[in-house]
């Protein structure tokens, strides 16, 4: 009896710390969302950041969920305290990156590795690209359009490509790569960082 109620107040116990690192660590996620980078290569509304790493770590540490939900409340925090989407790239974020977060925690939720994170890395990203572009062609940029022409739009990749003419090949010469350049970047920058928390990660 006594040791059944011991195990109920340490799960309970777990659950709040659980709880805890989430909302702690959605809301450095949340911080670093606002430091962008531009490139120069892409339109000016497609930028770089890193707040997506956070979730990874957060996700390797306690579960694919828990890191999945870091992304959300990312992008529920953002979209509250003054989206310039009007919601739209929140929810484009968390359709998005959250494909590449599952896919690191799910290849690494047995063995904890080196190896397994970068593997991860590489899968997620393909994922992030296709998932991508599939939900900028049906859902983001027909949202985007509602506040700005598409011609516009997509007049600001064909500037940079001439290949691109429409919707799709917008999607195919500068969604795909800047989603697979953006991935490839932040498993870049994943992997040294697991590196040093390598033996903290596994004992969790």
């Amino acid at each position: 009896m006594q040791q059944s109620i011991n195990t109920q107040k340490s799960k309970k116990t777990m659950s709040t710390r659980v709880v805890a690192q989430i909302g702690i660590l959605a809301a450095i996620s949340y911080f670093l969302r606002f430091i962008e980078v531009p490139l120069p290569i892409f339109p000016s509304f497609l930028k770089l950041d890193f707040s997506d790493i956070v979730a990874v770590f957060g996700g390797l540490s306690m579960g694919a969920v828990p890191g999945f939900i870091i992304v959300v409340i990312k992008n529920l925090l953002q979209a509250v305290s003054g989206s310039t989407t009007g919601g739209v790239g929140e929810i484009a974020n968390i359709l998005i990156a959250g494909p590449y977060v599952l896919m690191i925690c799910f290849i690494c939720r047995k063995v904890k590795s080196y190896k397994n994170v970068l593997i991860g890395g590489i899968v997620g990203t393909i994922f992030m690209a296709l998932v991508g572009a599939v939900v900028d062609y049906y859902i983001v940029f027909p949202l985007y359009a509602l506040v700005m022409p598409m011609d516009v739009i997509i007049n600001m990749g064909t500037v940079l490509n001439s290949k691109v003419t429409d919707l799709f090949t917008f999607m195919i010469w500068i969604v795909i790569p800047f989603n697979l350049l953006k991935g490839a970047i932040m498993t870049v920058v994943i992997l040294p960082l697991y590196k040093k928390m390598e033996r903290i990660l596994r004992v969790k």
